[in-house]
């Protein structure tokens, strides 16, 4: 071997020689005979270098995972003596292998085994057994081997093919016949020989069983020498763990459900006599959380046992097992309870399992009932936050309590499943409770009275009386805790998860305030002052602002009489301030941000709706609007002056950021208005014609170009939606702005407004569509032509979508009926629009936009192809769009096994059949005696491609079509 090369395989060697190791690596992978130098200097333990000898298994394993069919008869079998060779070696070094040598060693072990074993080498356990016998470094390895054989032929985390499923299959049912009693006793002889002197054997042996014991027959691990061995190990400290796992994997095996009930019955009965159904609270978390995994084991299997006793008919079984189960549910109860989340988690799978039998039970035994009350119990107090929990700065431990309360949640809505009213009795108990004394009970405590309030909402349906409907005077439970929750004063508690929890219960259950509306302005207050909106926290600022928007708009019809007092208080909270991080710029400017520019987005919206949905005149809307409106013109005026003259970069950027939120704020105003609701109806036309006014100078700022025209052009979009044809002298302008050095996208995203103007005015726009038709297609056409590195995805990505928008808004003009747009642009202008459309169908491999194409051209047949219609355009039709529908579906390009290209092939069947409405019998003529002979198309052929034309039903012409295409590709 290449000694120089070897050196580079140390991890502190120079990358010279690293990287020498690795092309040394490559050249021995591919050399047909290099293994065998390897094998021998594993087999005589030439090198004592470990990062060698890995190196030498590794191209081992190379060699039989991709080249072993390749070897003869006498080189596979050098592959078996090898491998048995160093395993012999191993029983006589004087220091075992590294751990990544014996595992590295146990994996190519395991390849031979999955390649070998039913053909060449079936003795392969037996010969291993025999070179091992009790030596302990031997054992390692042979478990070693056995897991590696596992993770190879069992473990169903890895994905195999049928072929190797199949394989898989085989390989275990042979063993099955052949070799598991031998490994099984082996097993034992292990365990035995060292239970007692080395736990790491003992639990690597365990590991073993658990991970065979699912497909294995399990009564040669599941009888009384194994069992008695087992449950001893669960006493000793260092063996507890896995000897848990292990029992774990034995109760989950499949099994018939009256076997099943007697095997964990025994299980338990043995566990339960040495003390472990005590839990003890100072026990080993560690062991806790392994065992509470085994009981939810013992717990799910012993339903699903019950389950299928039920659905059997067998009914005396089923009690019997239904009693089984009742009597773990003591043992649960004491882990669900348990302070460690891990331990109490692991539970809840059984937990939630045998609420489910209960629910399904006719009656409860008062023993039910009671199980019922002690899960709810610990539910309520499992949900509460522990004194550690950061709520400033949340990491994993906090992420990971989430999770686990996620799964309370689940417990507690199947609690209401089974008892509503004892749920809502509990929990009233505990709410009423806690909030009589909030002041001086802990935050966690107060936190979960109200958090339980919150989860009512979901776990009770509103058959269970989670309304507020009726007779105030017979008020649900639930009406009460809200009544007391807005009145108690809790709001003003001091710690944000209080707060938080206060806010979303609030806005969880609006509809109490439909009944009770004499709440609303306390609850308003809390909103408003240092409690919600002015809080000393952003995050508690920053969810309200957000919670405050959908009470304001769900309960606007209450609003009336403070609408004018709430625009008063959030006045300062609607300064356009630049973002609070560029604090140097802030300071300057004197501005003290408490929302930051997404909340006050939430602010702008419930202003907007509290004066849409006032019962104010239009007048007053209108002031009140334009009130709202103005310093935001204003103040967008002073700051698009700054930043024309700004030189420096980072301040034009914090400019241009605070110009676009203003734009924003104004856009988001307008989403108030509803068709019940108009933007002229409530009198505010002019304050949004002015607002277009004052924002559409910024279209021609030359610098932060991409900002201001996104801002801008997004705030047109919505006024084309909310203003009538007010709306339209300001397009020409905003469109001759926004023509100006574009990019792709610029333009890419300029065409949808265009499309959204045409789609929405039709008619009413086509004076400026002429006008700005061939300025749009020049701009198109000069990025699209522009020229681009040849490895540049990104830009050859903007170009195709570019083109497609293109074709989109080709679309939108003929399918608005507006063709005299392109009509009127000259005959010079409109062939060219023309032949770019055949492009698109033809020559770019883009399905999307073929489809389109084949749309427009379809549609231009429509509107020009009869006897009447455009000068010329019967010549076209014939010259480029017939043979377009048949050059584009004979590309290699267009995959007929792709649903959009069938799409694209599905319009192109379209654009035949209109062309065979519009021209009838002469088009026949056409394609028979000129154009399909041209293609060498066979006469029968032809014949019954025009017989599918001429089918009335064009759902015959589109299948023929895809048959014909299918038969015509090479």
């Amino acid at each position: 071997m290449d000694e120089q090369a070897l050196l580079g395989l140390n991890p502190n060697a120079n990358a010279d020689f690293r990287e020498r190791a690795l092309a040394y690596f490559e050249q021995l992978k591919v050399s047909p005979d290099a293994w065998q130098v390897c094998a021998e200097a594993l087999a005589q333990r030439i090198y004592s270098d470990d990062h060698v000898k890995f190196f030498c298994f590794q191209v081992l394993e190379h060699q039989i995972k991709f080249k072993y069919a390749e070897l003869t008869a006498l080189q596979q079998q050098l592959i078996r003596e090898t491998l048995i060779a160093w395993l012999q070696a191993q029983m006589l070094n004087a220091q075992p292998e590294k751990t990544f040598i014996r595992n590295k060693a146990a994996q190519v072990f395991a390849l031979v085994f999955v390649t070998e074993y039913l053909t060449k080498w079936p003795k392969f356990f037996f010969d291993i057994l025999s070179v091992v016998g009790l030596n302990t470094r031997g054992v390692d390895l042979y478990l070693r081997i056995l897991m590696a054989i596992d993770a190879e032929v069992v473990d169903r985390d890895i994905i195999h093919t049928p072929e190797e499923a199949r394989r898989n299959t085989l390989l275990k049912d042979t063993m099955r016949e052949q070799c598991i009693p031998n490994l099984v006793e082996s097993w034992y002889q292990i365990l035995q020989t060292y239970q007692h002197t080395n736990s790491e054997l003992t639990c690597q042996c365990l590991e073993v069983i658990g991970a065979y014991v699912s497909w294995i027959d399990l009564t040669l691990i599941a009888n009384d020498r194994f069992i008695n061995m087992l449950l001893g190990h669960m006493s000793v400290e260092v063996l507890r763990e896995e000897a848990c796992d292990c029992l774990y994997e034995i109760v989950n095996k499949g099994m018939d459900p009256v076997d099943k009930t007697k095997l964990v019955e025994s299980l338990c009965q043995v566990l339960q006599s040495a003390g472990f159904f005590s839990i003890n609270q100072e026990e080993d978390v560690d062991f806790l959380a392994r065992f509470s995994k085994l009981v939810n084991g013992m717990g799910q299997s012993l339903i699903i046992s019950w389950t299928k006793l039920v659905k059997s008919g067998d009914m005396k079984s089923a009690q019997d097992t239904l009693q089984s189960i009742e009597s773990k549910v003591p043992l649960m109860l004491q882990l669900l309870i348990h302070e460690d989340d891990d331990i109490s988690s692991n539970i809840i799978g059984f937990c939630y399992e045998y609420l489910h039998i209960l629910k399904q039970l006719v009656l409860l035994s008062d023993q039910q009932k009671a199980n019922v009350e002690a899960v709810m119990l610990a539910v309520m107090k499992k949900l509460t936050y522990d004194e550690e929990y950061n709520f400033e700065n949340e990491g994993e431990d906090e992420a990971m309590f989430v999770e686990y309360r996620k799964q309370l949640k689940l417990l507690l809505d199947r609690l209401a499943q089974v008892s509503p009213e004892l749920l809502l009795a509990s929990v009233r108990r505990v709410f009423n409770g806690t909030l009589q004394s909030w002041q001086s009970a802990p935050f966690m405590d107060v936190e979960v009275a109200i958090r339980l309030l919150y989860m009512l909402g979901e776990a009770i349906p509103a058959s269970h009386g989670a309304h507020f409907c009726g007779d105030v005077a017979k008020a649900s439970a639930l009406q009460d805790m809200m009544r007391t929750l807005v009145t108690s004063g809790v709001s003003a508690y001091n710690h944000t998860s209080v707060t938080l929890e206060f806010f979303e219960t609030v806005v969880r259950y609006e509809k109490f305030f439909t009944v009770e509306p004499m709440h609303i302005p306390n609850v308003l207050m809390a909103f408003l002052d240092h409690r919600g909106l002015r809080h000393s926290s952003p995050k508690v600022r920053s969810r309200t602002a957000y919670l405050f928007s959908r009470f304001v708009k769900s309960l606007h019809k209450h609003m009336n009489a403070f609408v004018e007092d709430i625009l008063s208080r959030i006045q300062d909270l609607l300064e356009l301030s630049p973002p609070v991080s560029l604090s140097r710029f802030a300071i300057e400017n004197g501005y003290q941000m408490l929302l930051s520019s997404d909340d006050q987005l939430f602010i702008y919206e419930t202003a907007g709706v509290l004066i849409v949905n006032s019962d104010y005149p239009a007048e007053r809307k209108s002031i009140l609007m334009r009130n709202l409106l103005n310093p935001l013109m204003e103040k967008f005026k002073i700051l698009l002056e700054k930043l024309v003259v700004e030189q420096d970069e980072e301040r034009q950027a914090i400019l241009a950021d605070c110009l676009n939120h203003a734009v924003g704020f104004a856009s988001r105003t307008s989403k108030a208005f509803s068709n019940k609701q108009t933007v002229k109806q409530c009198g505010c036309s002019g304050v949004y014609l002015d607002c277009l006014q004052s924002f559409l100078p910024a279209l021609s700022c030359p610098v932060q170009k991409e900002i201001l025209r996104g801002g801008v052009r997004t705030f047109l979009h919505r006024m084309i939606i909310c203003l009538e044809e007010e709306v339209l002298p300001f397009i020409p302008t905003a469109s001759e702005h926004m023509l100006k050095d574009c990019e792709a996208k610029d333009l890419q995203e300029f065409i949808p407004l265009i499309n959204q103007i045409t789609a929405k005015f039709k008619a009413q726009v086509s004076p400026f569509l002429q006008q700005v038709f061939m300025p749009l297609l020049h701009a198109i056409f000069e990025v699209l032509v522009r020229p681009s590195e040849e490895n540049d995805q990104s830009a050859a990505l903007d170009k195709q979508m570019l083109r497609r928008s293109y074709f989109a808004f080709l679309q939108t003009v003929t399918g608005s009926g507006m063709n005299e747009v392109i009509a009127n642009q000259g005959a010079e202008n409109v062939e060219r629009v023309l032949f770019t459309v055949i492009q698109g169908a033809v020559e770019y491999p883009d399905p999307i936009a073929q489809k389109t194409c084949f749309i427009i051209l379809s549609k231009l047949v429509e509107l020009w192809g009869g006897k009447d219609g455009l000068v010329g355009f019967a010549d076209f039709v014939y010259k480029h769009i017939v043979p377009a529908c048949f050059l584009a579906p004979l590309k290699p390009t267009f995959d007929l096994a792709d649903a959009q290209t069938i799409l694209a092939l599905s319009e192109c069947a379209v654009t035949m059949k209109t062309i065979y409405l519009k021209r009838g019998p002469e088009c026949i003529q056409y394609l028979q005696q000129e154009y399909l002979p041209s293609l060498q198309v066979a006469p029968e052929i032809i014949q019954e491609f025009c017989q599918a034309l001429q089918q009335p039903d064009a759902k015959v012409f589109k299948n023929y079509l895809k048959i014909f295409f299918q038969r015509a590709k090479p």
